[in-house]
């Protein structure tokens, strides 16, 4: 298969290298890599609206995405060179500042869509922006050796990038709590037991990990898989009565599709 066709019609090799990041799309399988290393992944506004883009342009026929990093870490999140950057919000203008972090976050939330299913692989650590990222995705395989980290608040900001809504809906609001305003690190072993990652492996197996979970999720009838993921995340939204009608009218809708009408 000729992936960099593929690349090229979803972003520019150029511009993904200028933003830091690197993707192959082989088939139903998308992989984007943070590709900074000497960096250790550090975030920055170009590899997050890049991020944005690749959600934009990616081919339908894509199932699943892997977001790892390249080096020895999946991230150390926010570049801290920005902060000195003239690029970013400074809050005196709120409708400016407003736009400026949704365009950000958009970088995260087309992570979520029911058409895919994203699985974060974090090895090293995530912090921060990263930690958000791999939040953002749907499933998480962490190195046994690997740690996650909320540092924003230690830094003066709060996380901003999509994080607190499913840290809280995973978590409770209380560890929640204590993961951010400490900043501490939550490692792998923490992270499983707190349902923050789906699976914990050691290091050397870890992409072996994500290759067989990758497997078994194509192994799913593709419509069955979109329209279970869409009823799993609109359940804590609904209720009882709610999600039963939901249920029914997904049900109806993969029957007439599985006779063909």
């Amino acid at each position: 298969m000729d992936t960099g066709t593929k690349q090229a019609a979803v972003v520019p090799a150029e511009d993904l290298a200028q933003a830091g990041l690197l993707l192959d799309i082989d088939g139903p399988v998308a992989t984007i890599t943070l590709n900074r290393p000497d960096k250790r992944n550090a975030m920055t506004f170009a590899m997050w609206r890049t991020l944005a883009r690749i959600g934009d342009a990616l081919p339908g026929s894509v199932r699943v995405v892997v977001v790892r990093g390249a080096g020895k870490a999946f991230s150390a999140g926010i570049d801290l060179s920005m902060f000195s950057s003239p690029e970013g919000p400074r809050g005196d203008d709120p409708e400016a500042g407003d736009r400026f972090i949704a365009e950000l976050q958009a970088g995260y939330t087309w992570l979520r869509r029911p058409e895919i299913v994203s699985i974060a692989a974090v090895h090293g650590y995530a912090i921060g922006a990263a930690f958000q990222l791999a939040l953002s995705c749907d499933l998480r395989v962490m190195a046994e050796d690997a740690w996650l980290c909320m540092k924003e608040p230690a830094l003066g900001l709060v996380p901003d990038l999509t994080g607190t809504k499913p840290l809280v809906d995973i978590v409770g609001v209380h560890r929640a709590i204590d993961i951010c305003l400490t900043a501490r690190k939550v490692p792998a072993e923490e992270a499983a037991r707190l349902g923050l990652a789906e699976r914990v492996v050691p290091a050397a197996e870890l992409e072996t990990a994500v290759r067989e979970l990758t497997g078994a999720l194509l192994a799913v009838d593709a419509g069955a898989a979109v329209a279970t993921k869409r009823l799993l995340w609109q359940a804590p939204g609904n209720t009882l009565e709610e999600q039963c009608a939901a249920e029914r009218r997904e049900q109806l809708a993969r029957l007439r599709a599985l006779r063909g009408n």
